[in-house]
């Protein structure tokens, strides 16, 4: 496997990879990494779709991207995928899956026409004082201080940050400014996660800095992102002939360690209760996802809170993940990442309005109709003030292709459950999903003599309580994820936002989609590049506009830096006068 950028590739069809009749795969788990692994088994390796088996434990495909119609409880989305142009892998298959809503196209013309038609941006941000607008006018306000502290961060090398926090190299400097309340709600970072994720979070999107502020570097589908990437591609699969086999859990792979290489023989499963033992050979393909954001996420209703019923380290997906890493040390270390649910744990709640009367206050806050079937938030919309950091956000509409006319489908979070709520005065996750909806209702400006009714008569609210959701954040180091497919390993690989690749960022649907790219290359020595991650932060274009927008326009030259900074960089304009780089630094308004 190797990596690759531009059209030459991007357009080259793959020859048959040797023997690829001759081979099965076996794919744990039916997330987006695991049913990306096998369109690129089906469109790139050109494997037998009968010889593709995906087992789940649950009932349904999709993983964390999920859009619920539960019967009882009614709408539920744990959370929404925030997408942008430069998912290389992600939209590699999507331009091969169809679209099942527009005739002769597919998954990315449909997308793409959307957001050409639709774009996304945000005219408000961020409110405080119950719904007024905090009117960060779209200003990093980042002291020379501040700036300097992530400057430094972002050329760290990533050896020195191995298993650091952010608050191990920022101080309160940086965490008073616009930049931290964008960052830390709109990809949900918290002071004791990974310094190092922040570091690449900053490198990989380093050409969207400028639109961080309004969220315009943002696009996302048409419905939830179930109905919208799940769907389709699982209709894929199934018209290739890929059985699905829910029920199955998977608790091992038991390996063979042999001088030059390693190859799983065994896989241990329970299907419906009963324990089965699956003799493998090395043309049995066996792709894992290791770990899971949404692992033993909990359901309340508008009436309870939901009730978390496992302890630290707890969950299928852990399970497996500890099996198989007792094996090898090549196989990473979970309990880097599964042992602290206080710190890896947040709350979010899908929140239905059965009437209009909550809509105005939507509509205030956002200056859109939200009834308009276009963009209605753009992006979330973060409560500075919330004791909980409430973030709330609205999609286009109707956000469920069974979402009755009249009703709108919105999503609420909270990144400190356990803080008192500003109205309701109790820990998000001891609330039922009436009085989070209270909460929210308080800050949109709902007069509180109307919070109470409103919440229960006008909304049905449903809280999910996530113990793992950014476990991939915890602080870590080498060797803490294993490589997608570990040294030597013949016959395994594995998958999505807890195996290591280079330079990509975790918390995405694109790291799901190039971790199952690079497996089935390497597995099948598919004759063709992975895209690389693009490559904005070599591009010293990329570097200076993101610098012209985290000073808000000011110049280097009115910063106020230590002497020696100073010294050094009228020393080197001076050197730079006439020079290609001088005419970069005037187009980018840094002198």
């Amino acid at each position: 496997m190797y990596y690759t950028n531009g059209n030459y590739e991007a357009f080259a069809r793959p020859r048959k990879p040797k023997d690829g009749d001759t081979k099965s795969a076996w794919l744990v788990g039916s997330g987006l990494a695991s049913l990306s692994a096998a369109a690129f088994l089906i469109r790139d390796g050109q494997m037998p779709g009968d010889h593709i088996h995906i087992l789940e434990e649950a009932s349904l495909p999709g993983g964390a991207c999920d859009g619920m119609l539960i019967p009882e409880l009614g709408f539920v989305i744990r959370g929404g995928r925030e997408m942008e142009n430069h998912y290389e892998c992600l939209w590699d298959l999507y331009r091969s899956i169809p679209s099942l809503e527009v005739e002769d196209a597919s998954v990315l013309d449909e997308f793409y026409w959307l957001n050409k038609d639709d774009p996304n941006f945000s005219q408000n941000r961020a409110t405080q004082l119950q719904g007024e607008s905090a009117n960060t006018g779209n200003r990093f306000d980042l002291s020379d201080e501040a700036a300097l502290e992530l400057m430094r961060l972002f050329f760290t090398p990533d050896k020195d940050l191995y298993d650091k926090s952010i608050d191990d190299v920022l101080s309160d400097a940086f965490y008073a400014s616009n930049f931290w309340l964008y960052w830390q709600t709109m990809f949900a970072f918290e002071k004791w996660h990974s310094a190092l994720e922040m570091k690449l979070y900053l490198q990989r999107f380093l050409h969207h800095i400028g639109g961080l502020p309004d969220l315009s570097a943002l696009k996302f589908t048409k419905y939830n992102q179930y109905e919208s990437l799940i769907l389709p591609l699982v209709s894929y699969l199934k018209e290739h002939g890929v059985q699905f086999h829910y029920g199955v859990k998977v608790t091992n792979v038991l390996f063979h360690f042999l001088p030059d290489k390693k190859v799983a023989h065994q896989m241990i499963l329970l299907r419906d209760g009963k324990e089965e033992v699956m003799e493998l050979t090395e043309d049995d393909l066996v792709f894992v996802t290791n770990g899971s954001c949404t692992e033993s996420a909990a359901l309340g209703d508008n009436d309870h809170p939901p009730q978390l019923k496992v302890t630290d380290g707890e969950g299928s997906s852990w399970s497996l993940w500890k099996n198989l890493a007792v094996q090898n040390t090549l196989f990473g270390r979970p309990e880097k990442f599964c042992s602290d649910i206080q710190a890896t744990k947040w709350e979010s709640a899908t929140v239905t309005l059965l009437d209009d009367r909550i809509a105005p206050y939507i509509q205030d806050i956002c200056r859109r109709d939200p009834y308009a079937g276009k963009v209605v938030t753009g992006g979330i919309v973060t409560v500075k003030d919330s004791a909980w950091l409430m973030s709330w956000t609205f999609n286009r509409q109707p956000h469920f292709k069974a979402q009755p006319k009249g009703q709108l489908v919105g999503w609420i979070y909270g990144l400190y459950p356990n803080e008192p709520g500003d109205f309701v005065g109790k820990p998000m996750e001891d609330c039922t999903g009436a009085e989070i909806c209270m909460e929210w209702l308080y800050h949109l400006g709902v007069p509180e003599n109307l919070i109470e009714e409103l919440a229960r008569e006008s909304a049905s609210t449903i809280p999910c309580m996530m113990p793992y959701v950014t476990a991939f954040f915890m602080p870590r180091a080498a060797g803490d994820r294993p490589d997608v497919v570990p040294e030597g390993c013949v016959n395994f690989a594995f998958l999505g936002q807890f195996a290591q690749t280079e330079r990509d960022t975790i918390f995405t649907t694109e790291y799901s989609v190039r971790t199952a790219m690079e497996a089935v290359y390497t597995l099948l020595d598919v004759e063709r590049g992975v895209p690389e991650v693009f490559n904005s932060v070599y591009d010293i274009r990329c570097l200076l506009n993101a610098a012209h927008y985290l000073l808000d326009g000011r110049k280097l030259t009115e910063m106020k830096l230590p002497l020696h900074l100073k010294l050094a960089m009228r020393a080197g304009l001076d050197k730079l006068d006439g020079t290609t780089l001088m005419e970069l630094l005037n187009r980018y308004e840094l002198i």
